[in-house]
């Protein structure tokens, strides 16, 4: 049984490497690392077919370590244990350079299955190379997540995968003994989807459909012979993130039908219902925040309630919240407000807090102004009391700008009465 085409002319070294410059391109983030066999843990996100576990091997390889490969999919804690015991048999006194253990998937670990690896790593007795097509945020646990660097894998561009189909046809094995005359390659590309090895794997299917040494290629070919020439929903390729994209700007559009279809389209293409969910939760703070603070309370709700029920009847809930978030009145104020303070923050450095509003526990900080000079503002009239809250560097600095709809123009007017012009509301 012949090896796949992806597999037989996956490179070993990274001069044969394909795309991703940014992390192993003449200045990449990991270019000198592994020049240089200093490699720390690591997790690779992104999308299937671009060259995690390519990366992980090649990494492996030219550092000279031992190296070691789970499926998350198949393995349970008793192999991650043995997998590690036999690492630090290989390691340890006998070599400086500690064994590569490479997860494939790590996001279909469970809490405990990554809990399981905490030690290996803070130990030193593996270098963890995670692959992940899910956010790591959310799916390795924190204290995995703070002990490795993430680095992001982008899906192939055209000439990424153009040349992976040069170099199929130029080394590989089987296919140097027909004559392919690839005409075009729009179709190859579209269908692929960003993602090399379904690129390789349909190129294959083609040339091989085609009994004969001589093939032609053409678009039309490649659409004749791959049944669906689109792919209704790929939740693990370039779709996923162009329709939750289409999704989002739907909502943020205010346009509930057009919501209501890429929803559909998800839905229909198998998508993880948490990922959905999780998507409105944010959306319902950055685009419509203060507008209608009830959104965010019925997108958790959301969430909760879509984790529980799981599908099909998920699709309801989402149905509701996808619908009342486009419906709701818009506003980024609150987004933008902490984007600016972050800003403002970077440039102007750690600046101190007014002594007036320190916290003085204990007598010492008493004596020296903590907290001397404040105001309770429970104390004064309205419970408001004209007092600096900010640095003196940046007294009178205005964040937050409440935006233009009826409940933040309420708010605006609340808070003009109080702080007058300071803040030019």
């Amino acid at each position: 049984m012949n090896e796949p085409l992806a597999e037989r002319i996956r490179p070993k070294t990274l001069e044969d490497y394909i795309s991703q410059q940014h992390l192993v391109g003449p200045q990449g983030a990991l270019t000198n690392q592994i020049r240089n066999g200093v490699i720390p843990s690591l997790i690779f996100w992104g999308p299937p077919g671009t060259g995690k576990t390519t990366l992980a091997n090649i990494i492996a390889s030219e550092s000279q370590r031992p190296f070691y490969t789970l499926s998350a999919i198949s393995s349970g804690v008793k192999d991650v244990r043995e997998v590690i015991e036999k690492a630090k048999q290989s390691g340890g006194l006998f070599t400086a350079k500690n064994p590569i253990l490479f997860i494939d998937e790590i996001h279909r670990f469970s809490k405990s299955q990554q809990d399981s690896l905490l030690g290996a790593v803070e130990k030193g007795w593996v270098t963890l190379i995670g692959a992940t097509t899910e956010n790591p945020s959310f799916e390795v646990i924190p204290a995995l997540l703070s002990r490795c660097q993430v680095y992001i894998l982008n899906p192939f561009d055209k000439e990424d995968l153009e040349a992976l189909l040069d170099r199929a046809m130029k080394t590989d094995k089987l296919l140097k003994d027909k004559k392919i005359d690839l005409q075009e390659t729009e179709a190859l590309l579209r269908l692929s989807g960003g993602d090399g090895r379904k690129l390789l794997n349909i190129f294959e299917l083609i040339v091989n459909s085609e009994n004969a040494k001589e093939v032609t290629i053409t678009n039309e070919l490649v659409l004749n012979k791959v049944q669906k020439n689109t792919v209704l929903y790929d939740k693990t390729g370039e779709q996923h993130y162009d329709i939750i994209s289409a999704f989002i700007k739907s909502i943020r559009g205010s346009d509930p039908n057009a919501a209501v279809y890429w929803l559909a389209r998800m839905i229909e293409g198998g998508e993880d219902v948490k990922f959905i969910a999780r998507r409105m939760v944010i959306l319902a703070s950055e685009d419509i925040g203060n507008a209608n603070p009830t959104a965010l309370v019925l997108a958790n709700t959301t969430f909760q309630a879509v984790t529980t029920v799981g599908y099909p009847e998920a699709r309801i809930i989402l149905s509701q919240c996808a619908t009342y978030l486009a419906s709701s009145p818009k506003s980024n104020a609150s987004y933008a407000a902490i984007n600016e303070a972050q800003q403002k923050v970077r440039l102007t450095g750690d600046l101190s807090v007014p002594l007036a509003i320190r916290n003085a526990p204990t007598k010492l900080m008493k004596d020296i102004g903590y907290g001397k000079g404040y105001q309770y503002a429970h104390d004064h009239e309205n419970n408001f009391a004209d007092f600096e809250f900010l640095p003196e560097e940046i007294s009178g600095t205005a964040f937050y700008r409440p935006g233009n709809n009826p409940r933040e123009n309420a708010m605006r007017e609340f808070l003009k009465k109080r702080w007058k012009d300071k803040y030019g509301f």
